[in-house]
């Protein structure tokens, strides 16, 4: 049986309603994305059955969760999920420890997929076992809690803006611990945010939400880049990419990717890593210039051979958006109408694209 989840579901509010029908990936991160009010939190909300859909057929690899032609709703404790709030609550009278055996006692040991000393050494909390809740920063709290839901073996890890209540520093390191439950662990996860640069992070596949329906769903590199969506015109637009590395350049610092299915390269400032590697990189619109041709005499060092494949206006009327094409991989520039003009820009047109290697986010 292929592994995937199917989310229909129909309701309706007083101001507001939620028509959505999904097949999504039984394994990795797929991103719930919109802005506040899209309907993102409802949808997680009935997937864990804390809410019901009047009109509603949920299945998690195989077993059914809702059915309502069927008559079928499970209630939220006998749906094998973790469910991750913007605030961990923990219990303020249990240690570290005692929050997390919590979720543990909650499965018979045989059905234990996760144990305790797994999940501590995952999100880096050994060292917090001991300590009570109000003795944790935002952020250690924030991974008690995931540590927590992981500890229920879950079929399905549900997390809902995890770190919308944490600064820039507390984020950052979560992170890298997020990015570790996605390459180890087998477990789906559905992941919550309004973040693009989250969301570009961790997601596998996203979906776009607005008003309660999906605008899209798709794989996160092809979806990123699709200037039909309303993400593509924002600030923050960009495109991830897959790179295999290559190379490294110890003395600079400079990680070498070979960009997927082609010999063409791409240097970032990274730290080490093995060559046969994949790395997750993001690339901003705003962060590519085109040319011409290529710019021998300059401190840009990524200078690849594109070709354009589509344009539209940006949300600022002085700037337009560029689809490029980078031997298969697709790349967006955002760039003014001036320069636009200046370079004669049309679809087809062989160009020069430019990107600077601290601007790579990776």
């Amino acid at each position: 049986m292929t592994s995937q989840i199917q989310v229909r579901l129909q309701m309706t509010y007083p101001n507001f309603a939620v028509d959505v029908d999904l097949t999504l990936p039984g394994r990795g991160v797929t991103a719930l994305y919109g802005h506040s009010g899209s309907g993102k939190t409802t949808c997680l909300r009935c997937i864990a059955g804390l809410e019901q859909a009047s009109e509603g057929f949920v299945q998690i690899n195989g077993e059914v969760w809702q059915d309502s032609r069927q008559g079928v709703f499970l209630a939220p404790h006998k749906r094998a999920l973790g469910y991750v709030f913007q605030e961990a609550s923990l219990f303020p009278h249990l240690s570290v420890r005692g929050n997390l055996e919590f979720g543990l006692k909650r499965i018979p040991r045989s059905q234990r997929k996760v144990q305790l000393e797994h999940a501590t050494e995952l999100l880096g909390i050994d060292h917090l076992l001991q300590r009570p809740p109000d003795k944790l920063s935002g952020g250690e709290r924030q991974r008690v809690g995931i540590a927590r839901a992981l500890l229920t073996s879950p079929r399905l890890l549900l997390l809902d803006e995890p770190l919308a209540a944490l600064d820039a520093k507390r984020k950052s390191e979560i992170l890298p611990y997020l990015e570790r439950l996605h390459d180890e662990l087998e477990i789906p996860m559905l992941y919550v945010s309004h973040s693009q640069d989250e969301v570009a992070r961790l997601a596998d596949h996203i979906v776009l939400l607005s008003e309660g329906k999906a605008l899209a769903s798709g794989p996160i590199g092809e979806t990123l880049a699709r200037l039909d969506l309303p993400m593509a015109t924002g600030d923050d637009a960009g495109v991830v990419i897959e790179g295999v590395v290559s190379g490294y350049d110890a003395h600079y610092q400079l990680l070498t990717l070979n960009l997927p299915g082609s010999d063409l390269k791409v240097r970032v400032a990274h730290a080490p890593m093995a060559n046969g590697r994949t790395l997750r990189f993001k690339v901003q619109a705003r962060d590519v210039s085109l040319n011409l041709q290529p710019d021998e005499h300059s401190s840009i060092l990524n200078r690849l051979q594109v070709t354009v494949t589509e344009e539209i206006s940006a949300d600022n009327t002085a700037h337009v958006l560029v689809r490029l094409d980078v031997a298969g991989t697709p790349l967006l520039a955002r760039i003014t109408r001036y320069s636009r003009d200046q370079l004669g820009l049309h679809p087809g047109q062989p160009l020069w694209a430019q990107i600077k290697a601290v601007a790579v986010l990776a």
